[in-house]
Formats: C-alpha cells, sequence, structure tokens
C-alpha cells in the first residue's frame, strides 16, 4: 500500500505546512518539504529513499528509518492517504 500526502496540504518553499481541514500547521526544513512534495505528487517512498541517498552521504538504511519516521509523524498529523499499490 503507497502512501501520499492529503491533496490539501499546502506547502510553502519556505518550509511551511498546513492542513486545512484541521488548521495544523508545522515549518520543516529544505529535505522535508521535498519529501511532502514528492509525497504529494504520489512518488513511491523506494524512489524518495533513492533521491535522499543521491543527495546526502548517509547510509540507505538509515535514510530508510529517518523516511519511516517522518511518515509516521504525517499520519499521527492524519495528512496521509492510503492508496492501494
Amino acid at each position: 500500500m503507497a502512501v501520499k500526502l492529503k491533496k490539501n496540504i499546502a506547502l510553502s518553499e519556505s518550509g511551511f505546512v498546513f492542513d486545512p481541514s484541521t488548521g495544523d500547521s508545522f515549518s520543516v526544513n529544505g529535505t522535508g518539504i521535498k519529501i511532502l512534495e514528492y509525497l504529494k505528487s504520489g512518488i513511491a517512498e523506494a524512489d524518495i529513499v533513492e533521491y535522499l541517498c543521491e543527495h546526502f552521504d548517509a547510509d540507505k538504511k538509515l535514510i530508510r528509518e529517518d523516511l519511516d519516521d517522518f511518515i509516521n509523524h504525517l499520519k499521527q498529523l492524519k495528512m496521509i492517504v492510503h492508496e492501494n499499490a
């Protein structure tokens, strides 16, 4: 099952994230905003991991764990929708 950011989530280039359905907002860094843009576009998590591996000198397993943590946080905020893969 793939994950995708809800369509109504507003993202700014500066990293401000807003969910108009709940009023929740928070800020993320440049990496976070890129991940959110990818999720909103429906890009697969494995492809996001590959992007992050290309741009950061970090272990692929660590990047995957960090991405999973980030997505779990988004799930807690109810900003993620599930789609059948």
